[in-house]
Formats: C-alpha cells, sequence, structure tokens
C-alpha cells in the first residue's frame, strides 16, 4: 500500500491470542520525510465502507482493542529508500474471546516553513498555501480463541453501462471472526479469471455488504456466454483456501 511517497508493508496485521509482529515503512520519495503514527478505530458500514469511530462514541469492544496493542516507534523520519520497521506486539489479557481490531494511521508531519520566507509572503501580500497532509491506516486484528465464520454468496447481476461493467453481488457473513480476500470470476470451463477483485474485508460488525467486479475488455461477453464461477478466496500468501463460491448465468 502506498500513499504519497510512504510504501507500507503488510497492508493487515493478524495475530493470534498474545504475539507481536511488524511493519515495514519506506520512503519511496526523492526526500527524508517524517510520519507520526497512532491507532485509530474504524467501523466498516454495511456498504463496505469504514467510516472513524471518536473514543466517546466506542464499544466496549473498540475500547478494549485499544488497550490490547502496543507498538514502537511512534514517529519516524525516513530517508529516501531506507526501511523502518515499527514492532506491534497484541495482549488481549483477560479479555472475553473473540476478535478485536484497531487501525495503525501512518501520517505525514508537513515540513515547517521558515520564518524568513513567511515574512517574504506577508510582504508581498496575502498567501494561501495548501499541503497535503498524507495518511494511510491498516487493520491490527487480535484474535483470541476459537472463531469461526460463515460466508455465503448471493444476487448475482450485472451493472453499469457497456463498456464500464461489472459484477455485483452480496456477501453474508456470519459468526465472530472476519473473512478477507480476494474475488475471482470464471468463465463456463476457464481455469484462468476474467475477472477479479481484491482486498475485500467482511468485518464482525456487519452481516451483509456489496461487492462489484469490474469487467474489463472482453470480459463482459465472456461472462455472458455460459455460467460464470465466481469463488471468494484467502489471499495465496494466507493459505488461497475458498471463503465460498457461487454459480450463475448472466442476462
Amino acid at each position: 500500500m502506498a500513499q504519497g511517497d510512504l510504501l507500507v508493508a503488510p497492508t493487515r496485521v493478524v495475530i493470534e491470542g498474545s504475539g507481536s509482529d511488524e511493519v515495514i515503512l519506506n520512503n519511496i520519495g526523492d526526500e527524508p520525510a517524517t510520519y507520526r503514527i497512532s491507532l485509530v478505530l474504524r467501523r466498516m458500514t454495511e456498504e463496505g465502507e469504514l467510516v472513524d469511530v471518536e473514543e466517546a462514541d466506542a464499544s466496549e469492544a473498540e475500547t478494549a482493542a485499544l488497550s490490547m496493542f502496543r507498538y514502537a516507534p511512534r514517529r519516524v523520519t525516513l530517508p529516501p529508500n531506507q526501511p523502518q520497521s515499527i514492532r506491534i506486539a497484541a495482549r488481549p489479557g483477560q479479555a472475553p474471546d473473540g476478535e478485536y481490531r484497531v487501525h495503525m494511521l501512518f501520517r505525514a508531519i508537513p515540513k515547517a516553513v521558515r520564518v524568513e520566507d513567511e515574512a517574504a509572503e506577508r510582504a508581498q501580500g496575502i498567501a494561501i498555501q495548501l499541503r497535503p497532509v498524507y495518511g494511510i491506516t491498516i487493520p491490527l486484528i487480535v484474535r483470541k480463541g476459537r472463531l469461526a465464520s460463515e460466508v455465503s454468496l448471493d444476487n448475482v447481476r450485472v451493472v453499469g453501462e457497456p463498456g464500464s461493467e461489472a459484477i455485483a453481488l452480496d456477501v453474508a457473513r456470519t459468526g465472530d471472526r472476519s473473512v478477507y480476500g480476494e474475488f475471482l470470476v470464471f468463465s463456463q470451463g476457464g481455469d484462468e479469471p476474467i475477472a477479479l477483485v481484491r482486498g475485500i474485508g467482511v468485518y464482525p460488525e456487519i452481516g451483509t455488504r456489496p461487492v462489484a467486479i469490474p469487467l474489463r475488455g472482453d470480459a463482459a461477453a465472456q461472462a455472458r456466454n455460459g455460467p460464470v464461477r465466481i469463488e471468494y478466496r484467502e489471499f495465496a500468501a494466507n493459505g488461497g483456501g475458498l471463503i465460498a463460491e457461487i454459480e450463475a448465468s448472466l442476462p
């Protein structure tokens, strides 16, 4: 995941019980950059969007999640192409079994403007300078206990105008843990996907969410040439296991 000149890997951290992991930051720009690192709460909506949650509005599980994670350092200055490790530890302690999640925010700190530069601007009249502040968030998840989920796919359909069509479907999840992976579409008898979308998660706070898989090139025509098979799979790095699948004929 990259934003501005910051590259972050991995883009998701899952710790089973008490444990530790790390995230690697890399400044891919041409100048040194400073980033502040913090933990924030974000909640998934039924549309699959992540929205910020103020601590005052947090649920009991969200508040508990904030206290489970320790990390260091909390501020880094990265020279160009110089990686930096952020160490993360999770300690769920006596919390009830379940999945707990926070999001780690990496926010760029704008460079300070010299006093003489500001004075020169004022001498020439009023000036407004907008400095974009980049930020990246990744989920940190700790799972305690034996958790499980079941997923089903339904309501497969084509949406959009010719040239910008997509396969839409609804994902239903039950259980006490999230699911995360990629959707792959296979034409009848095909072994290679004709369309895919990656990085789709369904978190425990929701039961259903819509997903759209773009159909590019001749994928729309292939999709209509007989039934398609849609697979929801974990990423290969996580085992590539099948989460759910469905076959459907498209109009």
